[in-house]
């Protein structure tokens, strides 16, 4: 291991190091962006692995992969569409990626940031700084996306709410999270630049870069899926969302107007309760909690209202366990989950697939920290194609143009970086 103090190395050091990273076919990036939240954000870390690292995983291979002890962290994901495994689920709408459903990879070398140092892991730490102080920073230039197109046209997505709302009257769910797609094809772009352009734009406590061979996840992801630090668990779902004030004035009073939005905080409540039954079934008994109730945290261009729930889990759970209790997270399904998934694949026009999935690393002392993937680009490099998702939770109150502008307002940060607006065309 090689320690460095950061003010030794030049200021552009992070931007070297995630643009000499990206050229391995595995690369996970996990950033703070040095806010403050909660239970703490994202630990800054940098991993990468050539081909070969990676494994046909499931749920029920992941356990044994995870078992032995490693000296180093294990970064991935999981797709929305590992739902499949756990509940009699499946997903067939259109998919314009092909992620695995489920990924982790132990990296060769990888860099940490503990207070004011850099640390460099792996077999020549010292070549690694030099291969990295070498890499070659070349102009940023932004992307030429005049136009992205809905999978949805607005037309049907407001037809959509109204049909949720039907399904709520008659007892199907109580919640329920639809949502949509903004693609474009035939694109060429530099993912690392963009997320840099996207992480400017929208800096977010949970925000990461990772590539699988020629498919880059571009994410500005403002929530916190689970947090495991011994023996406490963490969850902190998002429900409720305002744009921020012009002005100071204004922007007060956005705030005290999502504080007092009887629609949002019955949103919000409905999915702590999810959450606390979730983590219940992990749990010792008596230890759940909810510390923080309608937390409202500001952002860039958003309010957003924040809980916390966590508990204590019970001995010999692991990371599967947790998994298999609380995936998909609830603040992207509604409430009750299992009813509301198969709603939103008859509902939804494209698969979901990593959105509103979950990345985040395993450090070797059986800790780990993962994100709700949202407010984030996904781009293929071999087809060219460009996507992200944006959504709303739909309850009987609600009205179906509001919930159409909340989801601009999601994609607001992703337009203004990609420099496009929506244009709906042959399949929106």
């Amino acid at each position: 291991m090689l320690r460095i103090p950061v003010a030794e190395l030049p200021a552009d050091f992070r931007a070297r190091a995630l643009r000499w990273a990206a050229a391995f076919v595995h690369c996970a990036y996990f950033e703070p962006n040095d806010l403050a939240y909660p239970h703490g954000p994202f630990q800054r870390l940098l991993a990468v692995a050539d081909a070969g690292a990676e494994a046909p995983f499931s749920l029920a291979t992941l356990r044994p992969w995870l078992q032995p002890a490693a000296s180093a962290p294990r970064c991935g994901f999981v797709t929305y569409d590992v739902k499949n495994e756990i509940e009699a689920l499946s997903s067939s709408r259109f998919a314009g990626f092909a992620w695995p459903a489920l990924h982790f990879f132990t990296p060769h070398t990888w860099l940490q940031w503990p207070g004011n140092d850099v640390e460099i892991f792996g077999a020549a730490p010292e070549t690694t700084l030099q291969q990295i102080l070498a890499a070659e920073l070349p102009a940023s230039v932004p992307p030429d996306v005049p136009a992205v197109h809905p999978r949805m046209a607005k037309a049907d997505y407001l037809a959509a709410v109204a049909a949720v709302k039907e399904d709520i009257l008659d007892g199907e769910v109580y919640e329920l999270n639809l949502c949509q797609e903004f693609y474009a094809q035939g694109v060429h772009l530099d993912p690392v630049d963009l997320f840099q352009r996207l992480n400017a734009a929208s800096p977010t406590p949970f925000a990461g870069f990772c590539r699988w061979h020629d498919h880059f996840l571009l994410c500005a992801s403002p929530e916190r899926f689970l947090a495991h630090r011994p023996p406490v668990i963490v969850s902190q779902p998002i429900k409720g969302t305002s744009r921020r004030g012009a002005t100071p004035a204004d922007d007060e009073q956005q705030r005290q107007a999502l504080l007092n939005d009887e629609k949002e905080r019955a949103e919000n409540l409905m999915i702590v309760d999810l959450v606390r039954n979730d983590l219940a079934r992990v749990a010792r008994t008596g230890t759940v909690q909810v510390p923080e109730l309608f937390g409202l945290y500001p952002f860039r261009h958003v309010w957003q209202m924040i809980s916390t729930v966590q508990a204590e889990l019970r001995p010999q759970v692991d990371l599967v366990d947790v998994l298999r209790a609380t995936f998909p997270m609830g603040s992207m399904t509604g409430a009750p989950k299992i009813r509301a998934m198969q709603l939103i694949e008859h509902y939804e026009r494209t698969r979901r697939g990593l959105y509103s999935g979950t990345f985040g690393f395993v450090r070797p002392d059986g800790s780990f920290d993962f994100n709700v993937v949202i407010r984030s680009l996904q781009y293929r490099a071999d087809t060219g194609y460009l996507s992200f998702q944006v959504g709303s939770a739909i309850t009987y109150d609600s009205v179906p143009e509001r919930e159409y502008q909340e989801c601009l307002l999601k994609a607001q940060a992703m337009l203004e970086v990609l420099g496009s607006e929506i244009v709906e065309g042959p399949n929106g």
